[in-house]
């Protein structure tokens, strides 16, 4: 035999050797092969099923706004306030740029178009984005079969982005859709969303939950599902639905420079959507938990500073007078790190669990002092009515102020110039009768303290948590924490007005 016929063979079974290995058509892997195969899950083979049962549901929502008629000059129309990253907000943009002085006609109706979902068929219950129908004079939701009805708005919460909206149940058969668990969803499972594309009516795209908890700064109760299903204007309003064809989300916002689907598109998550829409529908307006604590973030050198071990909850920087927590259970300092049984990953969390909380519930706040868990109860406030709260001291209630010395003593530490507070420095930088502490003059150029912002006629009243009344104070606190191995002390800052704050600063 020739060594190339050799060869052949060798390279015969080889090859052979190899098709078994990769499972080529006709040959069967061994059996341990074949049980290392992993198993990859697909996608729907197809929705048509799960959308044909759901589009009766999605409606189109249009409104429509009269200019004033009258004659005489008018200046020119200004679109209205959306969140940023809107479906509408290119949309708007273009509408009024195109329509300034001399464009349209007085007296013209003013048009825009949206997305909804009837959420319960017996009362004529539509839900959509406040965006869609802000500032509307005339409502009309528009259904899958060409038919449509004017609509009522029953309420509408600015700072969610969401509206309550209803027809008449009995001028035409309803389909409607529940809400589902967002809790419960995962990224990576897949949605669906149903809406009203740039106008074109019922269109339906797929895609997954790609992030959850998307803080987009368009409001305090940011917590949006993010997914790559497309979402362009137009499908603002309308639904996120799982695969079991339930609203987990309600389309709000896109991010996109064109202002048409990039695949990041953002939802209001139903579980912060029900209460919301339960008190729209209920009493017309929201009754959001108060449970009046300024706070700001925790840190890494402010959970350090606390001797804290991770940089979770959220600190008080202040209590509100007259508020809930005015009552000496909570004070500034304290780290809030659970709310109702719930837990405060971030100071963002606190905020949107307490306003999901019922007024005049009685709720347990966990929170840490001086290192320690404790646990106290506060009876909430209603938010809406946080403005009669007032910050200023009651009059005839002045706080009783110790004189201070003629002569006033003053240190260098930590790039700040520190200064007993005195009457004249109270009047010199407008400090209130009721703040004490000790006065901050002059801030070093280039020092720590002026890269974390502090000002000249911001007050220390504590340092690590104990409280301070003269520059000894400083400089004695400030060594004693050096000697304790700490790089950094946490100082409470108060404004004139007796605002608190809280700032780390390095001690090196």
């Amino acid at each position: 035999m020739t060594s190339n016929a050799t060869s052949r063979r060798v390279g015969w079974a080889l090859a052979a050797l190899a098709a078994l290995a990769l499972g080529a058509p006709g040959l069967s892997p061994g059996p341990a092969l074949a049980q290392a195969q992993p198993q990859v899950t697909q996608g729907p083979s197809s929705v048509a099923d799960l959308a044909e049962g759901l589009l009766d549901a999605v409606v189109n929502i249009s409104t429509s706004q009269s200019r004033g008629g009258g004659g005489g000059s008018r200046s020119a129309p200004t679109p209205p306030q959306l969140p940023e990253g809107s479906p509408f907000q290119d949309f708007f943009e273009e509408f009024f740029r195109d329509r300034g002085e001399g464009g349209q006609a007085p007296g013209r109706p003013m048009q825009s178009l949206g997305s909804g979902f009837v959420l319960d068929a017996e009362q004529g219950i539509v839900i959509t984005n406040n965006h869609v129908i802000a500032d509307a004079d005339a409502i009309e939701v528009n259904f899958s079969d060409g038919s449509s009805l004017p609509a009522e708005l029953v309420g509408a919460d600015p700072q969610t982005d969401l509206a309550v909206l209803r027809v008449d149940p009995s001028a035409r058969p309803l389909s409607d859709v529940d809400f589902g668990d967002s809790d419960a969803i995962r990224i990576g499972d897949w949605v669906m969303a149903i809406g009203n594309p740039f106008g074109l009516g019922g269109s339906v795209t797929i895609g997954i939950v790609s992030a959850r908890g998307r803080d987009i700064r368009s409001g305090p109760y940011d917590d949006f599902i993010q997914t790559d299903a497309a979402i362009n204007r137009g499908n603002s309003g309308g639904p996120l639905f799982d695969m079991d064809g339930q609203v987990i989300g309600i389309n709000t916002a896109i991010i996109s420079p064109t202002g048409g689907s990039i695949g990041i598109g953002f939802a209001i998550p139903s579980a912060l959507a029900m209460t919301v829409i339960d008190q729209l529908v209920e009493f017309g307006e929201t009754r959001r938990g108060w449970l009046g604590v300024r706070i700001q973030p925790v840190t890494e050198d402010i959970a350090e500073s606390l001797g804290l071990e991770t940089a979770n909850g959220a600190l008080v920087a202040g209590i509100v007078q007259g508020g809930p927590a005015d009552n000496g259970l909570i004070q500034a300092g304290d780290v809030i790190i659970s709310f109702n049984g719930r837990a405060i990953r971030q100071m963002r969390d606190l905020p949107r669990i307490v306003a999901e909380s019922p007024v005049g519930q009685t709720v347990d706040v966990v929170l840490v002092r001086n290192g320690e868990e404790e646990t106290v109860q506060i009876t909430l406030g209603r938010l809406e009515d946080a403005d009669a709260a007032s910050l200023d001291v009651p009059e005839g209630e002045e706080p009783d102020v110790a004189p201070s010395p003629d002569a006033v003593d003053t240190a260098s530490i930590l790039g700040m110039t520190v200064a007993e507070l005195s009457e004249d420095l109270r009047s010199s930088f407008d400090i209130g009768a009721d703040v004490r502490g000790v006065i901050i003059t002059e801030i070093e150029e280039g020092s720590a303290a002026e890269e974390r912002g502090i000002q000249p006629g911001e007050v220390i009243t504590e340092i690590a948590q104990e409280a301070v009344s003269t520059p000894e104070d400083v400089t004695r606190r400030i060594a004693a924490l050096r000697n304790q191995g700490r790089r950094n002390a946490l100082l409470m800052l108060s404004n004139g007005s007796g605002e608190l704050r809280f700032v780390t600063l390095r001690m090196e």
